[in-house]
């Protein structure tokens, strides 16, 4: 059985809140549950513990998904808000802490849209923190009502994983659910697919074995309320899941 420890989306405090109201959350949406969940594979939610508590229950875990969610604090890559997207500072600590054992401790690793960019930030890339405000020119790449309807072609780099385990595709179509972007690649990232109007959308680490460690910007679970065909989303997550044997 292997045990995928998923990384938690976190609510905090809302006294707007008719339920759990001074409470801190720690969910797992569920499209992502239904994604990960096969035979033989049990997604464990990471909870919000305590330094000594975090670091016993991470070495019990065979791989990690790093899921989406909130915003990375710009303060997390080196840069200060521009604008009204603030991030999630709390959230973004409670990640790379994760994320920096399963690399230092050599265990597999699937960053999908905010856990993508949680990786670009973690080996020293930044982001973009509104791609409508500081890359007008791009394409729509996120729209609140359409929501995981809305969808883009992806380029897969000629000879590189992603583009040999979609070779038999030719639909090469992803959705698109996401404001904020990669600006400046991190260290030893090695590109496996960008969007048409250049932005990043799938790397993985080259100082590990081939896809052990990586991170695909569009959502790979939300593919199956997909209206109109898209890649196979199964495809990339067995290759990461053999890893984790």
């Amino acid at each position: 059985m292997i045990k995928l420890g998923v990384t938690s989306c976190l609510m905090y405090p809302d006294a707007d809140r008719t339920y759990f109201t001074p409470k801190y959350l720690c969910y797992l949406e569920r499209d992502m549950a239904r994604y990960l969940y096969r035979l033989n594979v049990l997604p464990i939610l990471i909870p919000d513990l305590a330094p000594n508590e975090l670091a016993d229950f991470l070495a019990q875990m065979d791989g990690f998904v790093l899921q989406g969610g909130s915003d990375l604090a710009p303060e997390t890559y080196g840069e200060k808000p521009i604008g009204r997207w603030l991030g999630d500072a709390y959230r973004d600590k409670y990640e790379m802490k994760i994320l920096d054992y399963a690399i230092k401790n050599d265990k597999p690793v699937f960053g999908i849209c905010r856990g993508f960019q949680v990786m670009n930030a973690y080996f020293g890339g930044t982001l973009y923190q509104d791609i409508a405000t500081q890359r007008p020119e791009l394409e729509q790449h996120r729209n609140a009502t359409l929501y995981d309807q809305i969808n883009h072609p992806v380029i897969l780099e000629e000879g590189k994983l992603l583009a040999r385990l979609h070779q038999d595709e030719s639909n090469r179509m992803v959705n698109t659910v996401h404001h904020q972007a990669i600006k400046d690649l991190g260290e030893n990232l090695e590109v496996l697919a960008t969007s048409p109007d250049g932005l990043i959308e799938a790397f993985l680490w080259n100082q590990t074995e081939e896809g052990k460690v990586i991170g695909v910007q569009w959502h790979p679970e939300f593919f199956a309320n997909s209206q109109v065909p898209l890649i196979d989303a199964e495809k990339v997550y067995t290759h990461f899941l053999g890893f984790c044997q």
